[in-house]
C-alpha cells in the first residue's frame, strides 16, 4: 500500500535517551520509519515529557531511570540525545552494560573525556558511532566516492559553514513542534552563556567532521576569529595529512540564507557542493568534474532523511556486519581536537598541531 514503511523481520532494538529538541526533531522519527530499527524504549528523567513522548512514538517501554534501561535484556542499543556535557559519562555506562550506542555530536566537549570514552569503547568490543550525520547525504557520499576513486590526488580543499540569521523562520516552519518541560536535567551552566564555545561544539564539529571525511585527517589549523554584531567569523587554515591544503569558513550568523558547502580540486578532476539547511532533508547539489571526459555529473532524487539513514547505517553495521560508514571513536575524537587547537590556535595567534592538543575550549 503507497506510504507504508516496510520493516525488515530483524531489527535493532533501540532505546533513546533524552527527550529534548534532537529526539523530538530527528531521532523519534528515525527510530519508527527506519527499515531495520524497533524503538524499543524512551528514558527521560521529566515524566511530563517522556509519558508526551510515549503517547506519540509508542515504544515499547519507558524509564525514567538511564540504568533501569541499560540493564533490560531486551535493549540492543541506546541513541544518546542529551546535553553534550553528559554524552561521554552516558556512553561509558551503555558500553559497560553490553549496549552498542549512536550518540549525538559532538561525543564529548574536552580531548581527556573523549580518550576515556575510547578506552572504554575498545574495552566493551560494542559499536559506537558519532551523530556526524552529513555522512549520510547522498551528496556527500557521491564526493567521497570520487576523490576515493578516480579523483587523484588532492591538491585543495575549502568548505564553509554559515548558519543564516533567518534560519529559526525555516526550521519553525518545517519541525514539529518542540515540547519542554521545565522538569528535564540541564547541565549546570548555561551553555549559551559563552557563544564563541556554543556556536564551535554545535556548529563547528560538523565543519570538521565534513572537512575530514572529503580530505582526510588535518594536522595542522592555523585560526582567526572576527566577533562584531553579533556574529561570529571563524577563518581556518588547515594541513592535511596528504600535504593537502584547505580553507574553512565558520560564520554564524549570516546576513543571507543558510551557506554551506565545499570546493574540492583534485588531480584528475574538481567537485563542488551546496549543502541545505539539514531540516529541509534535502540531499547536498554536488557537481563533479571528470577531466578525462570533460563531463560533469550530479546525484539527482536522493533520499535526503540523513537522521534516518544515519540510524539505519548503524544499525546494519550490527545486525548484518556491514561496513561502519558512520563516524567512529577516532573520528569523533578528531573533531574535538580540531575544535580545541582552533581555539588555542585563536588564542594564540599561531599554527597549532592536533595532536599536541589536550582539554578543551577555552
Amino acid at each position: 500500500m503507497a506510504g507504508t514503511m516496510l520493516k525488515d523481520e530483524r531489527r535493532l532494538k533501540v532505546g533513546i535517551l533524552g527527550c529534548g529538541a534532537i529526539a523530538q526533531a530527528a531521532h523519534f522519527e528515525s527510530a519508527t520509519k527506519a527499515h531495520n530499527v524497533e524503538l524499543y524504549a524512551i528514558c527521560d528523567v521529566a515524566d511530563d515529557l517522556r509519558e508526551r513522548m510515549v503517547c506519540m512514538h509508542k515504544p515499547e517501554k519507558s524509564f525514567r531511570d538511564y540504568g533501569e534501561m541499560l540493564a533490560d535484556p531486551g535493549l540492543d542499543a541506546v541513541v544518546i540525545a542529551t546535553a553534550d556535557t553528559f554524552h561521554v559519562p552516558a556512553a561509558i555506562a551503555a558500553l559497560r552494560a553490553g549496549k552498542h550506542v549512536l550518540c549525538e555530536k559532538p561525543v564529548g566537549v574536552n580531548v581527556e573525556e573523549v580518550q576515556d570514552l575510547k578506552r572504554a569503547v575498545q574495552q566493551s568490543g560494542r559499536l559506537l558511532q558519532v551523530g556526524h550525520m552529513k555522512r549520510f547525504d547522498a551528496g556527500l557520499q557521491s564526493a567521497k566516492a570520487f576523490i576515493d576513486g578516480e579523483m587523484g590526488e588532492l591538491l585543495a580543499l575549502k568548505a564553509w559553514y554559515c548558519d543564516s540569521t533567518h534560519r529559526y523562520q525555516l526550521t519553525d516552519a518545517v519541525q514539529p513542534l518542540i515540547i519542554t518541560s521545565s522538569n528535564a536535567k540541564r547541565p549546570s551552566a548555561d551553555l549559551k552563556a559563552n557563544l564563541e564555545h556554543y556556536y564551535m561544539l554545535a556548529h563547528g564539529c560538523h565543519l570538521l567532521d565534513t572537512a575530514r571525511y572529503l580530505g582526510g585527517e588535518i594536522v595542522e589549523v592555523d585560526a582567526r576569529l572576527r566577533q562584531r554584531f553579533g556574529t561570529y567569523c571563524w577563518f581556518v587554515d588547515v594541513v592535511f595529512s596528504s600535504g593537502a591544503i584547505g580553507h574553512l569558513d565558520l560564520t554564524v550568523a549570516v546576513r543571507m540564507d543558510w551557506h554551506e558547502g565545499f570546493q574540492i580540486y583534485g588531480e584528475h578532476g574538481s567537485v563542488v557542493g551546496k549543502t541545505y539547511n539539514p531540516w529541509l532533508f534535502k540531499t547536498s547539489d554536488v557537481d563533479i568534474f571528470h577531466e578525462s571526459n570533460g563531463t560533469t555529473t550530479r546525484l539527482l532524487g536522493a533520499d535526503g532523511h540523513f537522521y534516518r539513514r544515519q540510524l539505519e547505517g548503524f544499525a546494519a553495521a550490527i545486525l548484518d556486519h556491514a561496513p561502519m560508514t558512520g563516524a567512529d571513536i577516532d573520528d569523533g575524537l578528531a573533531s574535538v581536537r580540531g575544535m580545541v587547537a582552533i581555539s588555542q590556535s585563536v588564542r594564540t595567534k599561531k599554527p597549532v598541531r592536533l595532536a599536541e592538543v589536550l582539554g578543551g575550549l577555552r
